[in-house]
């Protein structure tokens, strides 16, 4: 028997401004609602392949690099166009250190949180 990852938890200050981003991002939609917590995933529901996020809210700004963090690859268009269409989202490039010879984007979300736009394209789900 084994376990399967059904949702990420995100922390973060304003769960409607995050839920938006990740939805435009991600081709989400918002499921669910708790308090000021908001659910999103794929438009199929619970318990796809994907996981789905809850925006959870903090009272606390981030304050360090995530320990854990998402990455996202372009599937109907090639990394460049992309990395615009985030930019234009409210993405914005992130510093962890990178070389610069790196084959992927380091991004954060309008909150701070570091993800990567990687290069493979993969198909439309």
């Amino acid at each position: 028997m084994s376990c399967r990852l059904t949702e990420l938890v995100l922390g973060c200050r304003d769960p409607e401004a995050l839920a938006r981003f990740w939805c435009e991002v991600l081709g989400y939609v918002e499921l669910g609602r708790e308090g000021a917590d908001i659910e999103i995933g794929p438009a199929s529901g619970f318990g796809g392949a994907a996981p789905t996020i809850v925006l959870a809210l903090v009272a606390e700004e981030k304050t360090s690099p995530l320990r854990l963090h998402l990455d996202v690859n372009p599937v109907d268009r090639d990394q460049d166009a992309e990395l615009e269409r985030l930019l234009a989202l409210g993405a914005r490039p992130a510093d962890v250190g990178q070389t610069g010879e790196e084959s992927w984007h380091v991004l954060a979300d309008p909150e701070g949180n570091e993800f990567c736009l990687l290069r493979r394209r993969l198909p439309e789900p």
